[in-house]
This record gives C-alpha cells, structure tokens and sequence, in this order.
C-alpha cells in the first residue's frame, strides 16, 4: 500500500475506535459492573504510554464518576 492508502486505513480504523469508544462510554450504566471493570482496566493499560500518564487511571475514574448515572449523584460536590 501506498503512504496515503496507510493513512486512510489508520484514519478508518481510528474513526471506528473512536465511535466504538464513544458508545461504551454512553452504555457505561448499562453495562454489567464486571464488564465495566474489564473495559476500565483495558483502557488503563491501553492508554499507559509511560510515567506521564501514572494518573491516567484517576482521570479515567473521575471523568466515569462524573458522567456515570449510577454514580454521579452519588459523589457529593467538592466545595
């Protein structure tokens, strides 16, 4: 394949990752708390790109804290 053949596959690729992201993201409550879990700890390790991004599992709970129905509620505002 050609350089730009390359990159229309990884744009493709990259498109379909990122709706697939995007709607395990919006299912998030729906989905079965061990699913959860595995998809969380998947991320995590798929995410790790080395020692700057040691808080990547922080901000991933956080950002699903506070877009979770189940849970953000239940996070009380930090004042």
């Amino acid at each position: 394949m050609s350089k730009h053949s390359d990159q229309v596959v990884n744009d493709i690729a990259g498109r379909y990752l990122l709706v697939l992201g995007a709607a395990a993201a919006d299912l998030w409550s729906a989905l079965p708390q061990e699913l959860q879990q595995q998809l969380f700890e998947r991320a995590v390790l798929l995410g790790h790109q080395g020692e700057q991004d040691e808080s990547l599992r922080e901000q991933l709970a956080q950002f699903l804290h506070d877009h979770h129905e189940r849970t953000a509620q239940a996070v009380p505002p930090l004042t």
